[in-house]
């Protein structure tokens, strides 16, 4: 995966305490940043699937299985 360089301004006290503890601050950036936007992915997911519940009431769910195995298969 390429990076790329992320600059962030934090108070002195908190890079010299999170230093002198041992904690490594990209990796928990890193991490922070990941879950973070796992969280938005879903509440994205999630609106996405409320819209299409409310705007499709006529499509059974039999209908919604057949045409989601239809696209699998054709990826």
């Amino acid at each position: 995966m390429k990076s790329e360089v992320l600059s962030v301004r934090v108070s002195k006290e908190f890079k010299e305490e999170a230093v002198k503890r041992g904690i490594d601050i990209r990796k928990l950036i890193e991490k922070t940043l990941e879950e973070e936007l796992k969280k938005v992915k879903e509440n994205e997911l999630e609106s996405a699937i409320k819209w299409i519940r409310e705007n499709n009431t006529g499509v059974s769910v039999e209908e919604w299985v057949k045409a989601v195995r239809k696209t699998r298969d054709t990826m």
